[in-house]
């Protein structure tokens, strides 16, 4: 296993002093619950990190409400639509499919953070969003989240799942997610790719990966100069990394490491779609998201990079900094393109 980096000075990306005490409060609920032996304290994440109700009514012009993607496995997803729509559209709703971040172990789709972006991209996108309330590690270990995934799509795939008072446009479908969301949304798309003539309606028009978790062995310059940067550090990301790859299983994985063969299995497929790519200056796995997107560019695909040079890892989940409003404009824009 690869040693820490060395300690020194961190790096002090720019924001008000309320934003870092929110940060450190971020840190605090991910070390606090996170054990040595590679288990998540469930009990006390769940007072840190409370789930939030679904709302019928508009909240702030989106509706939402949880449905049940498969009750076996007791798979949720939380749709959040917007509440008006001109008199004179009847048209559905393009749909994207989101998976929220949090190192596969932490967080939901019902974390108070996860809920109110995801309100803020139906509305600004003026689309449907299935947000998917994934199995996480470390009970849950990879490809758990991958499957969890395509069943969502299959779901989606069914028009007897579509809510007769939300139309749903099925074959205008995107995934999207951050962090640990944007890996699974990637490898979801490969196994769409890989099984695409057994789906009937749902079509992916776009992926939407915002500062995706990918890792490898090595340690990046990116790692080594922005160690201490908030949420992501080394010991942080290698913990979630032995917490939900395969017992025995290195960053070298097809799930880690977006470099391998494996990992770009079916990227050159026409089925897989265009990519929207978000990478954050104050974040150390930023050397591995440019890998990514070398990855994606080699197999031929269209892949659109917006750089933001002082954006912390996760920084869309803060409105209060300009290019979290900025990446909402952009996600609209990227999705209104794909339709």
């Amino acid at each position: 296993m690869a040693e820490e980096p060395p300690p020194r000075s961190k790096p002090k990306p720019p924001m008000s002093r309320i934003m870092r005490l929110t940060l450190r409060v971020v840190d605090y609920v991910s070390d606090a619950t996170r054990r040595a032996d590679g288990t998540v304290n469930r009990r006390v994440l769940s007072l840190l990190d409370p789930r939030v109700p679904a709302f019928s009514s508009p909240c702030r012009g989106v509706a939402s409400r949880d449905v049940v993607i498969d009750p076996a496995i007791r798979l949720r997803a939380r749709l959040f639509h917007p509440a008006a729509r001109p008199a004179d559209s009847a048209a559905p709703l393009p749909v994207i499919v989101f998976f929220h971040g949090g190192g596969f172990a932490f967080l939901s789709n019902a974390s108070l953070a996860y809920d109110a972006v995801c309100r803020r991209i139906a509305r600004y996108a003026s689309a449907a969003v299935l947000s998917v309330d994934y199995r996480r590690a470390p009970e849950h270990r990879f490809p758990a989240p991958y499957d969890d995934g395509i069943a969502t799509l299959r779901f989606l795939d069914d028009p007897k799942n579509h809510p007769a008072d939300v139309p749903l446009d099925a074959s205008r479908c995107f995934l999207a997610g951050d962090s640990a969301g944007g890996n699974i949304a990637h490898h979801v798309a490969r196994r769409y790719v890989a099984d695409v003539a057994t789906f009937k309606h749902v079509r992916l028009a776009g992926l939407i990966a915002v500062q995706p978790f990918f890792g490898g062995e090595e340690r990046t310059p990116a790692e080594l100069r922005l160690h201490g940067a908030p949420i992501v550090s080394v010991p942080r990301t290698d913990w979630m990394w032995r917490a939900f790859l395969p017992h025995g299983a290195d960053r070298s994985h097809e799930a880690a490491c977006c470099a391998t063969p494996e990992a770009a299995a079916g990227v050159d497929s026409p089925a897989f779609p265009p990519v929207l790519l978000v990478i954050g200056g104050y974040d150390p796995l930023q050397d591995w998201q440019r890998r990514y997107c070398e990855m994606l560019m080699g197999s031929g695909k269209d892949v659109t990079v917006l750089e933001y040079p002082d954006g912390i890892h996760a920084f869309f989940l803060f409105p209060m900094f300009d290019d979290a409003r900025d990446l909402m404009t952009r996600i609209a824009e990227f999705v209104g393109g794909g339709q």
